[in-house]
């Protein structure tokens, strides 16, 4: 069997079957010339990962080694890029509060469908469920990653009904003797849009030092981005928003175009220009106790300071910027502009100025036995927590305007909480592998809103808003990995789970606590007919609770009534099943994956038309549907001596079925999922120090809203399709020193997800390792 895949390795024991037949299959080619191993191989070596037993399922994983020589990855989701159906939604480099991760039936609009993990630490933010809840990936550096695993679909008994997309786990590296290393990276891109033609960029310094020592081993990171991104917002106005009145200010600039649903519409300038400088530290302890069990410790520290700022296009006869801003306050409480014989009023909001200022810290303690046979067990727990995060925002009061007024909202005290307990039995004869374990995750919200005289720095006064509330999730679950026969393996597993909400408040309306019970069975089937071939049954249903946010954020009005959140929301209810056939090919591997997902209470905001007036709100989506194919190919020297491949197409028709509250919606594609996706990363090993690479990207036609009446994809406020290339160069001047050369989007596309994604970007990153 191959090195890495004994006992505790199961949770690919089929592919580890796979691998040791195709060692001998292809003996006496490696004999001749030794190959690199394939990413998906290279998971079963070093440290182990915190994924499950072997489920006969959709694995996928990319080491070190790729991400270094052919990724240009500035932030740890980049590592991400090219697997297969994955995609985030990373504006630029530091993205901390937009990069969502969507999966083969989950659009970036998604984030709580999905799980991400560093060495088994919880990383996602199910605070919520959508743009501003993305996983904490500033907590991983690129650097310090070994490599990351994916497990797809809700397959384990072991994850919560969050695993509904996909589960990622970031390995992250332990040194086993001194070492020492230091990377300098820059990056820049000229981005020309509307009238908006600039340059934009930042760099990034990291810098590590580990050892190891008997029972002792250590790694301390740290790392400083400081980015500027493009304009993510612009300021725009219908025709139809003519305001009446009075002549306004005749002036010129305005972009005028078609949005999404192809009415005519102004652009006035430019928003959300964001100047982020982000510091992460963290520190890696590990001991071990006996010679099977380890103890581990992390500390992380992430602090964040943001400016976003706003540019006009608007001038006036003599050339001369028009906004509203602090600068620009008329005593009569508006500015009146004329543009092209319609009158419109400019509003604070068009310019929109803010700060942001944040500080988390996580800590997580593991301790492990695994003694490869018999019974191993192991406990983690983890706390998560805003220690300080401030977002304080230009908002000028009513005539007589104040020019320094504002708002501030305040969520320190935000977090989550994690304990697990999970044991191990493999008995003798290793027929089964049982696991079974004991969660708990806690949720708290605190987010309040106050009004400010200085909105620079100034202190908090009135306080004009307050959402709160907590949530937890207790769990059972057990899973047998039960091998019928030589070439059979069988999962059985089921999760039972307790659900509870309460302390919800929404402004001065406290809500009443709830409570549910939920059992999620899950099932799975391989077969490994012959020496290359293996086939893969798995099918499982998941239950996503309602976020907290989802619960409780929002508005009351003066009969109590709540706006946006909903505290009666029913929880989203998915089963999915795939079936793969892998074929073993003699450089490589060939998968085909037929997935299936019926989601039932699909959560999602959207505007109910069967009221009046009319509301906009998370509301449950009554069912639907996705069926698709995703295709996945690995190769290494293949078709030529030095050429690696690794390409996937993926196909999915995921259609809303039964949707009560908006009728208009039934028959159409779900949001943000195209139907189609594809990624290729080609590598060529030019010589032993020398590495290219070429990345291409390719997502199909998608929409934004739930009734597809968006056809203009490719607007501000659109989702467009989008093929982008990227190119990589790296070199090893010594056994310390590399470089490397990137280009991010070569043919220089424009594509949007409701903000435009970067266009062309240069990198370049200087490395040192001891």
């Amino acid at each position: 069997m191959p090195p890495g895949c004994q006992a505790h390795h199961f949770f690919l024991g089929a592919l580890c079957s796979d691998i040791a037949f195709a060692q001998a299959h292809a003996h006496a080619q490696a004999q001749a010339q030794p190959a690199p191993a394939l990413d998906r191989v290279s998971i079963t070596a070093a440290r182990p990962a915190s994924l499950p037993i072997a489920i006969p399922t959709t694995t996928e994983s990319v080491s070190a080694d790729t991400i270094e020589r052919s990724i240009n990855a500035t932030d740890a989701e980049d590592a991400l890029k090219y697997l297969p159906s994955l995609l985030v939604r990373k504006r630029y480099a530091g993205d901390f509060d937009h990069a969502v991760l969507s999966t083969r039936a989950s659009g970036t609009g998604n984030s709580a469908r999905s799980l991400v993990y560093a060495d088994g630490i919880l990383l996602s933010n199910l605070l919520g469920n959508g743009a501003s809840f993305t996983p904490r990936w500033g907590l991983v550096t690129p650097e310090e990653i070994e490599r990351v695993d994916v497990l797809y679909g809700p397959f384990s008994a072991a994850y919560a009904g969050n695993s509904a997309g996909a589960v990622v786990d970031y390995v992250t590296r332990m040194p086993t003797r001194f070492e020492a290393h230091l990377k300098l990276a820059g990056f820049t891109q000229r981005f020309s849009l509307y009238r908006t033609d600039e340059r934009f960029g930042g760099h990034q310094a990291s810098a590590s030092l580990g050892d190891a020592s008997g029972d002792w081993s250590w790694w301390l990171g740290l790392n400083r981005l400081e980015s500027r991104s493009h304009p993510l917002t612009f300021a725009t106005r219908a025709a139809a928003q003519a305001s009446p009145g009075a002549p306004g200010l005749p002036v010129t600039g305005a972009v005028a175009e078609k949005n999404r649903f192809n009415d005519d519409w102004l652009l006035l300038g430019a928003g959300s220009q964001a100047h982020t400088v982000q510091d992460h530290a963290k520190l890696k302890l590990a001991y071990r106790v006996s010679p099977d069990v380890t103890a581990s410790y992390l500390f992380g520290l992430w602090h964040n300071e943001t400016r976003r700022h706003a540019s006009s296009y608007l001038r006036d006869a003599g050339g001369n910027l028009m906004a509203l801003d602090p600068g620009n306050l008329p005593a009569s409480g508006d500015l009146r502009v004329n543009i092209d014989g319609r009158d419109y009023t400019l509003l604070p909001g068009d310019f929109a100025k803010t700060r942001e200022r944040a500080q988390h810290h996580i800590h997580g303690f593991t301790l492990k036995q695994h003694s490869g046979g018999g019974w191993d067990w192991a406990f983690a727990a983890s706390t998560y927590r805003m220690a300080r995060d401030e977002l304080r925002a230009w908002a000028p009061t009513t005539a007589p305007f104040n020019a320094t007024a504002g708002r501030l909202t305040d969520r320190a005290g935000t977090g989550w909480d994690t304990l697990a307990l999970k044991g191990t039995w493999r008995p003798e004869g290793r027929a089964h592998v049982v696991e079974f374990g004991l969660q708990r995750e806690a949720y708290r919200l605190r987010n309040r809103v106050f009004s400010s005289t200085d909105w620079r720095g100034g202190a908090p006064a009135a306080q004009t808003a307050r959402f709160e509330g907590d949530t937890e999730l207790a769990s059972l679950w057990a899973q047998d990995a039960w091998r019928i026969a030589p070439r059979w393996r069988a999962v059985l597993g089921a999760r039972l789970e307790h659900w509870r909400a309460d302390n919800g408040r929404t402004d001065g309306y406290a809500h009443p606590g709830r409570s549910e019970q939920h059992v999620s069975p899950k099932a799975a089937l391989g077969w490994r007919v012959d020496d290359d071939w293996t086939l893969r049954l798995s099918t499982g249903r998941a239950v996503r609770m309602p976020t907290v946010s989802e619960l409780f954020q929002g508005s009351t009005d003066t009969l109590g009534q709540l706006h946006n959140g909903d505290p009666l929301l029913r929880p989203e209810r998915s089963q999915t099943t795939e079936l793969s056939a892998e074929r073993q090919l003699s450089h490589g591997l060939a998968r085909a994956t037929v997935f299936f997902e019926d989601t039932k209470d699909a959560l999602y905001s959207q505007t109910n038309t069967l009221v009046t007036p009319n509301v906009t709100n998370v509301q449950n989506v009554d069912r639907i549907e996705t069926r698709g194919i995703e295709l996945a190919l690995q190769t290494v020297d293949a078709p030529v001596r030095g050429l690696d491949l690794m390409a996937s197409v993926t196909y999915a028709d995921s259609t809303v079925v039964q949707n009560d509250r908006m009728p208009a919606s039934v028959g159409k594609q779900q949001q943000r999922v195209p139907r189609w996706r594809a990624s290729l990363l080609a590598v060529w090993r030019a010589t032993e120090r020398f590495t290219a690479s070429l990345g291409v990207r390719h997502g199909g036609p998608q929409f934004n809203t739930a009734d597809n009446s968006d056809p203009n994809g490719a607007r501000y406020h659109g989702a467009s399709a989008f093929t982008v290339a990227d190119l990589r160069l790296h070199y090893r001047f010594s056994r310390q020193w590399s470089g490397a050369f990137g280009i991010d989007n070569l043919t220089d596309a424009t594509y949007w997800n409701f903000h435009p994604y970067p266009q062309r970007s240069f990198n370049a990153e200087l490395r040192f390792d001891l």
